[in-house]
């Protein structure tokens, strides 16, 4: 084993950690220890595992890294308590995640990558690009260490933070398999969301997966036209692609897909938007989210009167479809995903 190149060890699952510590004859139930430390306790270097003989945390740690966040900034919300984070990576790189409180308990919305690079108009995380992607161990400590902050069991997660998930999938993928693994945080696959803008090849090997998890796409417009100038993915994969991907995805797992819709004042909120929206989503085990947009600085994109949002909820609901608009939180302290990091970034510059 290579000490050079240390491994990431808070992305092993508990049968490859085993493997892992053959190599030094460790006793069976020194796994169950060093696994409890790294996903029950949230432990955030070696030093904390005191139950661990020094000579076997000073092993660990000479062929094993813990990567993990380090809070960098927290804003609270004096309106709801939304807590917003800007958390610092092991290689000085930012990221975002965002913890909501609802009636059912806290929520937690993470990022996947360093930045993003799908080119969203309206979002402000794909400014610069993506760095990279994060590994499971990354996605994993937004969650711990939101939770150990709150001091508190956190029980739903939102996929929806920096980052296309679907662009790094198998990390992700690793990410929900430790995060609902029985002898860690055992979160229910049930309470967690991934969201993307519509990457169908990814869509469809996750429908073949037939995981229990909530798939969410961002679509923000009914037509390929209006989709392509705020949405560049639309010019790969299109409207009609995407919505045949989820009609299977929905036919496969026999769970609703949740369509996320950005309300933008004069572009896509228009009454006609909304007869076309309910005309593609006609028959579907679907359900619409609207949302009000963010404001944000680098764009021209402002939030649709609430009149207008009203309307278009309306008509959806004359055609049966079912929607809902989106709770603002965190209206305060600007609760969207990239806009902490960018402030952040400029005043590094």
């Amino acid at each position: 084993m290579d000490k050079t190149n240390k491994t990431d060890i808070k992305s092993l699952t508990k049968a490859e950690l085993s493997d892992e510590l053959k190599q030094f004859d460790f006793p069976s139930f020194r796994v169950d220890q060093i696994y409890d430390w790294l996903h029950i306790k949230f432990a955030d270097s070696f030093d904390e595992m005191t139950n661990v003989s020094k000579d076997m945390r000073k092993l660990l740690a000479e062929y094993f890294e813990i990567k993990t966040v380090k809070i960098a900034k927290k804003l609270v919300s004096e309106i709801d308590s939304t807590r917003k984070y800007l958390f610092e990576l092991n290689d000085g790189e930012y990221i975002e995640s965002v913890l909501m409180k609802y009636k059912y308990g806290y929520s937690i919305c993470v990022s996947t990558q360093v930045g993003c690079n799908m080119g969203c108009k309206f979002c402000a995380s794909t400014l610069n690009g993506c760095v990279r992607s994060l590994e499971p161990s990354e996605i994993l400590s937004q969650l711990y260490a939101a939770s150990k902050d709150i001091s508190q069991r956190i029980s739903h997660i939102v996929l929806m933070g920096m980052g296309e998930p679907l662009d790094n999938f198998d990390n992700v993928l690793k990410f929900i398999e430790l995060v609902t693994n029985k002898d860690g945080v055992n979160l229910s696959a049930r309470n967690i969301t991934l969201s993307t803008c519509g990457i169908v090849p990814k869509i469809k090997l996750l429908a073949d997966m037939n995981l229990p998890i909530t798939l969410s796409v961002s679509l923000h417009a009914p037509v390929d036209e209006l989709r392509s100038k705020t949405m560049p993915v639309n010019n790969k994969w299109g409207i009609d692609e995407v919505l045949a991907a989820c009609k299977d995805y929905a036919n496969k797992t026999s769970r609703r897909v949740s369509f996320e819709y950005a309300m933008i004042k004069g572009v896509n909120d228009s009454a006609e938007c909304a007869e076309q929206l309910a005309g593609l989503l006609s028959g579907m085990l679907a359900h619409v989210n609207l949302i009000p947009v963010n404001n944000v600085e680098e764009n021209s994109f402002i939030r649709s009167d609430d009149s207008s949002i009203k309307e278009f909820e309306n008509i959806l609901k004359s055609k049966h479809i079912a929607v809902t608009v989106r709770r603002t939180l965190g209206a305060d302290i600007n609760a969207s995903c990239g806009q902490l990091r960018r402030s952040n970034q400029n005043k590094r510059r």
